[in-house]
């Protein structure tokens, strides 16, 4: 089959219609994440546990995303892509309740486990039809999806914030939540490609090693996701222990971090679509380099949060050009899509408490002297990502994104 809209049985005002689609599910998704991150105290206080027992907890939805990822080629290979999504979001939107019901340590972690397992099944799916849909355009829209889903976890922490400071139960708040992003979901979907497998195709393997295509890009990935989490976890601390900075600009370092982060993704494609993959993520490299550089010599909080700043902007296209450069890669691109996944997932499980084992035998100086190295592998790595610039592709068959995922273990 070709990629053209036509040639794949879809007009293109179908194929404009599920970019807007994709890009909804993108924002549900997000707003998800930022719903959750902002009552974690109000999980923690009452499910009675410490800050190591947290922090314990925390690691359960990585390890649940990458575990259960090689489900969703399976669902979607037996329901087609929009069905599966469908499920896969509302499983991940409704599991937002669980966490704030959890009373104990125990059930705090199984909760995570499903939260996670549910996030990555329903990130991989949607990134694989974000990908179909990009081909079929022949347009960029990578950055600008994941720019929707920073959006959406911004709309989500900001309405959090609110409840926090209201003092609502996150119980009720994420009940609420849960119900209202479920909707919306459910709405979205309706208009993503519905791409099924081939009566007579192979349902993809429950477990399969990535592709050494997808431990290279996965690598530059990692880079970028490990700058990113080290900024939006330890930018505040380092503000207030590091430049004795107020409680308020402290935490205003984070929102400007992830601010930046969202405008330069929305505005990411059309730089993508005018210099290519390779410079756009080289230069960038070397902007999350210069303000990495920034942080750990700046003498104040205004210099240090310009540093946060360029390495938000620098970062921020890098993952979406690496799923766009998975999709295009080899004989399976949903393996490939997946295998990237979970090396992200991975990278961001222990970049916070890499950052914090790292400052606590040195200091945070050094650590962002580290995530500064990594940036540069940005700049070294960009090559690798030269799959993610728009390209006629000999196959798209249904399974594509219809396989979704045929995740591999990290």
């Amino acid at each position: 089959m070709t990629t053209d809209s036509t040639a794949t049985g879809f007009g293109a005002q179908e194929v404009r219609r599920a970019r807007y689609a994709v890009a909804a599910v993108f924002t549900t998704h997000g707003a998800v994440t930022g719903s959750f991150a902002t009552r974690v105290p109000w999980i923690q206080e009452h499910a009675g546990v410490s800050a190591g027992q947290l922090g314990i907890a925390l690691a359960f939805p990585a390890i649940g995303a990458s575990l259960a990822m090689p489900l969703a080629g399976t669902i979607s290979h037996r329901f087609g892509a929009r069905t599966a999504l469908r499920g896969l979001l509302a499983m991940w939107t409704l599991a937002l309740i669980l966490p704030a019901l959890a009373p104990n340590l125990l059930t705090l972690c199984a909760a995570l486990f499903v939260y996670g397992a549910s996030a990555g099944m329903s990130d991989v799916a949607m990134n694989a039809l974000g990908v179909e849909v990009e081909n079929r355009l022949d347009k960029s829209i990578m950055s600008g999806l994941h720019g929707m889903w920073s959006v959406g976890a911004l709309i989500g922490s900001a309405a959090g914030t609110v409840a926090a400071h209201l003092g609502a139960d996150a119980r009720l708040h994420h009940t609420i939540a849960a119900l209202v992003l479920t909707a919306l979901g459910l709405i979205a979907c309706q208009r993503v490609l519905d791409l099924r497998s081939e009566p007579d195709e192979e349902p993809p393997p429950r477990f399969a090693l990535p592709p050494k295509s997808a431990l290279i890009i996965g690598a530059v990935g990692f880079c970028a996701v490990f700058a990113e989490g080290a900024s939006l976890d330890w930018s505040a601390v380092y503000l207030r222990d590091v430049l004795d900075s107020s409680a308020g600009l402290a935490a205003a370092s984070t929102t400007a971090f992830a601010l930046t982060m969202a405008i330069a993704r929305i505005a990411g494609d059309r730089i993508v679509d005018r210099f290519g993959a390779v410079r756009t993520v080289r230069t960038g490299g070397v902007l999350a380099t210069v303000g990495g550089v920034m942080v750990f010599t700046a003498p104040n909080a205004a210099l240090a949060m310009s540093g946060f700043g360029l390495m938000g902007l620098g970062i921020a296209v890098v993952v979406p050009l690496a799923f766009a450069a998975a999709g295009r890669s080899g004989p399976n691109p949903s393996q490939a899509i997946a295998g990237v996944a979970t090396i992200t997932y991975t990278s961001g499980l222990i970049a916070p408490s890499a950052i914090g084992s790292l400052a606590e035998a040195t200091s945070l100086v050094v650590s962002f002297g580290v995530v500064s190295v990594l940036a540069f592998g940005l700049v070294l790595g960009a090559g690798v990502l030269r799959g993610a610039d728009r390209k006629p592709v000999a196959s798209s068959d249904a399974g594509a994104a219809g396989k979704a995922a045929t995740a591999p273990l990290p």
